[in-house]
């Protein structure tokens, strides 16, 4: 579909089926989007098939518009790099209501407020990062190790050995363990 640079288009997106986006689609209409994409599903979810669709529709000169923040990203980190991606294909980028709303990241003033966002989004991922890291340390000096516990132990693996020795395949032996070939070949090291 040909269209000329500089449009105005929407997103809109719901949680859920109990939701409805006609508040959101009302406004960016009134904001003077020329088409609106609209997304049901939840921000956690990343299959947004129709936010796929709107970047994927969007040319240079045009403009990306969104109700509220929220709407469009995850976080704040999936906000500013998603931003910095339209940014670089020559596209800008415009919210209605919210953070942000009065701030216009196409400009020089808009663009260094996006960049404190992402910076401070960028240290809060860090400080998340080393938050874990020492949880880990602490529980491994405690002798408590993550991960998924191994469903071979010891008469596992000397069943499967004897059985392996006797000539039985992987499969049957597998089977008969209640484990998957994979781990079978896991442990057995082959």
């Amino acid at each position: 579909m040909a269209k000329n640079p500089g449009h105005l288009i929407g997103y809109a997106r719901v949680s859920t089926d109990d939701q409805e986006a006609q508040l959101q689609r009302d406004a960016l209409a009134e904001a003077g989007c020329s088409r609106i994409f609209t997304d049901k599903a939840s921000g956690k979810n990343t299959d947004r098939p129709e936010l796929a669709a709107v970047l994927d529709y969007l040319r240079p000169g045009d403009t990306l518009c969104v109700w509220k923040l929220d709407r469009f990203a995850r976080s704040l980190i999936d906000l500013v790099t998603m931003v910095d991606a339209l940014s670089a294909r020559g596209i800008g980028f415009k919210v209605l209501t919210g953070a942000l709303a009065s701030i216009d990241p196409n400009t020089p003033d808009g663009r260094l407020m996006l960049q404190v966002v992402g910076a401070m989004a960028e240290f809060e991922r860090s400080l998340i990062k080393d938050r874990t890291r020492a949880g880990l340390e602490a529980a491994k000096a405690q002798g408590r190790t993550g991960g998924r516990p191994n469903v071979m132990d010891a008469d596992k693996l000397a069943a499967a050995r004897a059985r392996k020795a006797n000539g039985e395949s992987v499969t049957a032996i597998a089977k008969a363990l209640g484990v998957s070939r994979a781990t079978l070949y896991r442990n057995l090291g082959q």
